[in-house]
């Protein structure tokens, strides 16, 4: 084995990490009969020679070797070296990408064709690996020849001839997936495919292989899936719950009882079941991979079916935009007597709300009703979800208030590093603007350290949160102004901007003169909007504010003219700071001078040539500040709505902007563009926002306020209304 292996220029290649020399090494160490020294092989694989999915020289280099180690029945853990076979060849770049390259991609590129091919061309072996007496070679294998072989009518003939006569349950559903994998990769082939797939989703299978054939189904042929599958699936869940742990899929001798026995749970420090032998048995995991698999193997500890959570994503996946189809599923889910399908339910509902909309407030209802969970992870999981969710947490609202009240504990959250947060159910109860979360918020003033999100959960409460204020003003006027002031100083900042609370105006006062060097840009800009907040409650800092707009053209000037415009409403005195800041080098200190010169309104009427001039700017965002601000200053629309239409199409994250304007200036007319482009979001079920691979924590927000603005700018549209 490893024939000419020194033969190779290792030194001469590099991989994530630096010279190769080290990988004739990794590949001896997946050969080797200790677990421990393959499992750090492995992980070296990954972590350099592959790392993230690349493909380098040396990459290229190992193939062959890695074909030499799974053709050996003698070395163990074959199958995970065809995973990373599977993964080094199986890189798809379609046209789009290959038009995106640029010259430093380009090789990169090339390495990954280079991939495919070779494995492709080695890819035969994987036929005689499919009848292999190691059940993980024989899971992983499947999955190999559906991705990289260049004949899918014998690899999809093979899947079905292994299925009657493979003993592995798990294999067997990896013979499914493969097969949704290779209609998905060869059209031609879908029908010939979901056809199969349409027969073993039939009644005379076990549950958990029909459950996996409706989940590719769904995936590669959604048109073919039952009318019912709702139920159907449901169903299915009920017999693999009731089926004993242990037996064989298909042979639980139960008649489908909707009922199973309790599912126990480890907790933190329980010692027992097959994850806490296999930790004792291997020491604690030190690699990457090791990691993985514990976590795999805790979470999949006591599940009767622990596959069933990923069939269930695999079939949401494929069933898309049918969203009443999957919010039934999901409800279904979390009315299971089986923790663990709950705990994959509340986390399935965050996905298909925070990408798709619909109603959901029965969906909602249910995940609240998860915080009174005894069990720690369903709780913590329906907290995380409802505190994304903002206003549509509403039906939970009841939940988190005792969820809130019952545990003080978790009022806050403390952190190994950084600064302590509020706690998920106090942060989702505060932003519902429900008062009885004020509690929480005063204890967690109270604290020596404030929590660095307490005032941005303050400003959701808006009136409700008025008697914060005092002690938002005592704990400011504590601060000491050295280094650490902006981060114990902004919080606070933050809520008495909230609540525009113009009695603190002193203590903002004396943060903005003291404000210490490191950090102290952001210190002024957060104590600058406070006393904006103000208006003319904040008087007394009016000398202060008009000695720093005399250095026009400075991101500090331009912040202090808009704070002075809004506690004295002198325009004559900030209209030239402000046109000035037009001028400045980077773009956001431009956009804070537009935005400024907007809110003078027809004050600033003299700067509408220099605003007209920035609408062909390069940058997208400056462009429709620019158009917002031009409108605002001149009460013409004409000009502004052609330049927010077009970045309205060519960036969906400036849509909410965007639509407030419209909603202020009642432009969008009956059959107008403007109209046209909002009737059309309207009709949207897809989030605009949503992203394939990530997410932000206020995306859904973000989504249901721009449904809102949409109405609202719509011809006799109040902007109430369901979501789409």
């Amino acid at each position: 084995m490893f024939a000419g292996i020194d033969e190779v220029d290792w030194a001469s290649m590099e991989h994530a990490y630096g010279p190769a020399d080290d990988v004739p090494g990794l590949l001896r160490g997946l050969a080797a009969a200790d677990p421990a020294e393959r499992e750090g092989a492995l992980d070296g694989m990954y972590g350099a020679v592959h790392h993230q999915g690349d493909v380098y020289a040396c990459t290229l280099a190992c193939i062959p070797f890695l074909f030499e180690l799974v053709a050996d029945p003698g070395i163990q853990d074959r199958g995970s070296i065809v995973e990373l076979l599977t993964s080094i060849g199986g890189i798809d770049l379609d046209e789009d990408d290959e038009e995106e390259l640029d010259e430093e991609e380009i090789e990169g590129a090339a390495n990954y064709a280079m991939a495919a091919t070779a494995v492709t061309a080695g890819a035969g072996v994987f036929f005689e690996l499919i009848c292999d007496e190691d059940p993980g070679v024989r899971l992983a294998a499947p999955l190999a020849l559906a991705t990289l072989h260049g004949h899918p009518v014998r690899v999809l003939a093979l899947l079905r001839e292994r299925l009657p006569v493979e003993p592995d349950e798990e294999v067997r559903l990896a013979l499914v997936e493969a097969a949704g994998r290779v209609a998905l990769r060869h059209r031609p082939l879908a029908g010939q495919a979901a056809d199969w797939l349409s027969r073993l989703a039939a009644e005379s299978y076990a549950p958990g292989l029909r459950l996996a054939a409706l989940a590719q189904l769904a995936r590669c042929a959604p048109e073919a899936l039952p009318g019912d599958v709702v139920r159907v699936v449901a169903g299915l869940l009920r017999r693999l719950r009731a089926t004993p742990a242990g037996a064989a899929d298909g042979e639980d001798g139960t008649d489908g009882a909707d009922e199973a026995d309790p599912v126990v749970i480890a907790g933190p420090g329980d010692d027992s079941g097959p994850a806490a032998d296999a930790a004792e048995e291997r020491g604690a995991p030190v690699t990457l991979v090791g990691q993985l698999r514990a976590l795999s193997a805790a979470e999949s500890a006591g599940r009767t079916a622990p596959w069933t959570a990923d069939l269930l994503r695999t079939l949401h996946v494929g069933l898309d935009d049918r969203v009443a189809d999957r919010t039934a599923l999901l409800t279904d889910q979390l009315r299971s007597p089986d923790l663990r399908q709950r705990i994959d339910a509340v986390r399935m509902s965050a996905g298909l709300i925070r990408a798709w909309r619909g109603p959901y407030e029965e969906l909602v209802r249910l995940v609240g009703e998860q915080l009174a969970s005894p069990e720690p992870k369903l709780a913590e999981a329906a907290s995380h979800v409802l505190e994304e969710l903002f206003g549509l947490a509403a039906p939970a609202a009841d939940a988190l208030a005792a969820r809130v009240a019952a545990d003080p504990g978790a009022w806050v959250k403390e952190w190994a590093s950084g600064p302590p947060g509020l706690g998920s159910a106090v942060k989702a109860l505060a932003r519902l603007g429900d008062a009885r979360v004020l509690p929480a918020l005063a204890a967690a003033l109270e604290r020596p350290e404030v929590p660095h999100d307490v005032g941005f959960a303050i400003g959701y409460l808006g009136a409700a949160a008025a008697p914060l204020a005092g002690v938002l003003r005592r704990r400011l006027g504590e601060v000491a102004l050295d280094e650490g002031a902006y981060d114990r100083a902004n919080p606070l900042l933050c809520g008495l901007t909230a609540l525009r609370a113009g009695e603190a105006a002193p203590e903002v006062l004396r943060v903005l003169r003291g404000a210490p060097e490191y950090r102290g840009e952001w210190l002024r800009t957060s104590a600058l909007r406070a006393l904006g907040s103000f208006g003319p409650a904040a008087h007394c800092a009016v000398p202060e504010l008009r000695a720093l707009i005399r250095r026009p053209g400075t991101a500090a000037a331009t912040e202090a003219a808009q704070a002075l415009w809004a506690v004295d409403g002198d325009a004559e005195a900030v209209l030239p700071v402000l046109i000035e800041g037009l001028r400045a080098e980077h773009a956001h200190e431009r956009r804070s001078a537009v935005t400024a010169l907007g809110g003078l309104g027809g004050r600033a009427e003299a700067a509408a040539p220099r605003l007209r001039a920035l609408l062909s700017h390069d940058e997208l965002w400056l462009r429709v500040d620019a158009a917002i601000a031009l409108w605002e200053v001149s009460g013409r629309a004409e000009e502004s709505v052609p330049v927010m239409l077009a970045a309205w199409e060519k960036n969906r994250h400036v849509r909410v902007r965007v639509a407030e304007c419209l909603a202020r200036m009642g432009a969008a007319g009956a059959g107008s563009d403007a109209a046209h482009v909002l009737r059309a979001e309207l009709a949207s079920v897809r989030r605009h926002n949503a992203m394939d691979g990530g997410y932000g924590s206020h995306d859904t927000y973000e989504d249901e306020k721009l449904l809102v603005l949409c109405r609202q700018a719509l011809p006799g549209s109040t902007g109430k209304g369901p979501t789409t």
